[in-house]
């Protein structure tokens, strides 16, 4: 673990504690430190602070710490806790471990000719065939006989499809009126998985009145577990359980331990929970990795999908090297070609021969020109398409139509300042936009991206929660003339259950201009092209899953735009966290 730089929180909490640590001054500062250590960690991400058996010692002189939840800090396995988040891990742990080795008897009603309708029949191996694992068949059979399933692969290898076929086979037992509810950490992966269940509707192997049952709406975790203003806690809970007998969790990945313990507590008692996500993306912003430590533990009950069958090849190949720590091999896959400005790529066939591009001289600051003219010309269609909806002639589908042309190219950001992160791409984009006749007020400024200034266009990204507007922290929206009010602006949002939204400007949290995202903020979400800009130094913060989860966001094209040494840097680095959940999993 990285030396944490501490906040000022830090010192002050540390001290508070010390100060009732009951240990003599000549170990007090240790203690703090140890304090100080564990707090910062948890900005992080860890969930625990791992500790010597001297600092064990320690730490078991104070009153402050025990081993179960009546002190502030908890000692566990050589892990020192935060009650909280021992609390949350525990629960959790004994709540997953139950799950998990219920059994239901769901697998009993289908007949293999059931399963061979779903998945095709069990054709022998052959050397080199990946379908004969026939690992969606597997899965289907791991979640029709536990109530707690566990569904990893990357992106295009049939999570979704496998998902919903496994809800066709439990609404088809004719037991009971089984109740679904699907959900996600975000409003854009929940409208994904929407829209994924909903395309695939029509080729699932069933009656149509068990199509006619299967779920077609989705929401956000906040929103299933029910949202009380000014609270950390939820509607739901153990006391008031969710009424859903199966809940399916797209992108796991991304919930953190909190979130995953007040969901699972949520559950009735003999309800099945399915997760769905991607092992190898990065883990979730807050504390822990839930999907990465329930998948090593509780092997039963989880099946990988490797097989791709939707996904670009190419850049499935360079996602796996990159997984794979072969920073050379991925390196090598790249096609070489420099961004052209827009000058050049004017007559040009919009998509290039290689999937995957790199910009090849390494420095972001001498390209500063070209990449803003390339970005720019990425956005063209985009750009292109905002001014024929500033009159009053705007219907839902216009709105789709322009989310669909800002979705076809995304510039994902490691950093958020300094050169090639997201305030800096973000003003410069803003800056050519207004050299080239667009009327942004500020634009020439030194922070315009971030200015709050408002124009048809300008796409925007959520910084905060607010429950009352069903607005949360990623949502990403877009600024167009407001028809009911000459001279004033609308933002419009894509809703998780299929209709845009708009909103006054000044109603919004606080937001920011989203040429350019964070690697971060993009999980959930996919686009048909991105430009992925390291910085010109190296830094912890990059790491093989941030690099990973970048190239998997794009369908059709990536371009990474830094140097070697940095890629290849960022490759070398994976993230460990802190954690206790994987042990509790495994030990009790």
């Amino acid at each position: 673990m990285d030396e944490p730089i501490f906040s000022p929180l830090d010192h002050q909490f540390a001290r508070f504690l010390t100060r009732r640590s009951g240990l003599p001054e000549t170990e007090t500062s240790a203690f703090e430190q140890l304090v100080k250590r564990l707090t910062a960690s948890l900005a992080d991400g860890h969930s625990c602070l791992p500790v010597s058996p001297d600092q064990e010692l320690l730490l078991s002189k104070s009153p402050m710490v025990s081993t179960g939840l009546a002190t502030p800090l908890i000692l566990w396995h050589g892990r020192l806790y935060l009650q909280r988040y021992f609390h949350y891990e525990s629960r959790l742990a004994a709540q997953l471990k139950a799950l998990a080795e219920r059994a239901t008897p769901e697998m009993a009603c289908h007949s293999q000719a059931a399963l061979d309708a779903c998945f095709g029949p069990i054709a022998p191996a052959t050397p080199g065939d990946e379908a004969a694992d026939h690992q969606q068949r597997r899965a289907a059979e791991m979640a029709l006989s536990r109530s707690l399933a566990l569904i990893s692969g990357g992106p295009g290898t049939g999570k979704t499809s496998t998902v919903a076929r496994i809800l066709g086979l439990l609404l088809s037992t004719g037991t009971t009126d089984v109740q679904i509810a699907l959900a996600a950490p975000t409003g854009k992966a929940a409208m994904r998985l929407r829209e994924s269940l909903s395309a695939g509707l029509a080729t699932l192997p069933f009656a149509e009145p068990i199509k006619a049952r299967m779920p077609t709406t989705a929401s956000t975790l906040h929103r299933l577990l029910g949202v009380r203003r000014h609270s950390p806690h939820f509607r739901h809970n153990h006391a008031n359980p969710l009424p859903w007998d199966v809940v399916v969790v797209d992108e796991a990945s991304m919930v953190d331990v909190a979130m995953m313990s007040k969901l699972v507590d949520a559950l009735k008692p003999d309800a099945r929970l399915i997760l769905l996500g991607d092992k190898d993306q990065l883990t979730s912003v807050e504390s822990g990795a839930v999907l990465a430590d329930c998948i090593q533990a509780l092997p039963d009950n989880t099946v990988t999908l490797r097989k791709s069958y939707r996904f670009n090849r190419e850049i499935s190949a360079f996602a796996q090297a990159i997984n794979a720590n072969d920073s050379a091999g991925a390196w090598g896959m790249i096609g070489g070609q420099e961004p052209k400005d827009r000058r050049q790529r004017e007559d040009e066939r919009r998509e290039p021969e290689d999937s995957v591009m790199a910009e090849g001289l390494g420095s972001l600051e001498l390209l500063r020109e070209v990449m803003t003219d390339f970005i720019v010309s990425r956005y063209k269609c985009y750009i292109d398409a905002v001014p024929a909806l500033a009159g009053e002639a705007r219907g839902t589908d216009d709105i789709r139509k322009l989310f669909k042309a800002l979705n076809r190219f995304r510039v994902l950001c490691a950093t958020r300042k300094g050169a090639g992160g997201v305030e800096t791409i973000n003003r410069q984009v803003e800056q050519r936009l207004a050299a080239d006749g667009q009327s942004i007020p500020g634009a020439h400024g030194t922070g315009s991206s971030l200015t709050g200034h408002w124009y048809p266009g300008r796409p925007v990204m959520i910084l905060s929660n607010d429950y009352d507007l069903n607005l949360f922290n990623g949502d990403i929206g877009i600024c167009l003339p407001d028809p009911a009010a000459p001279g004033t602006f609308a933002v419009w949002f894509e809703r998780e259950e299929g209709s845009p939204a708009s909103y006054l400007p000044y109603r919004l949290p606080a937001c920011e201009t989203v040429f350019a995202m964070t690697i971060h903020k993009s999980q959930g979400s996919e686009f048909d092209e991105v430009l992925v800009s390291l910085p010109p130094a190296d830094s912890p913060l990059l790491t093989r899953e941030l690099l990973y989860t970048a190239v998997t966001r794009a369908r059709e094209r990536v371009i990474i735009a830094g140097s070697q040494e940095i890629f290849e840097a960022a490759v070398s680095r994976n993230i460990s966290r802190a954690s206790g959940l994987n042990a509790m999993l495994c030990n009790g």
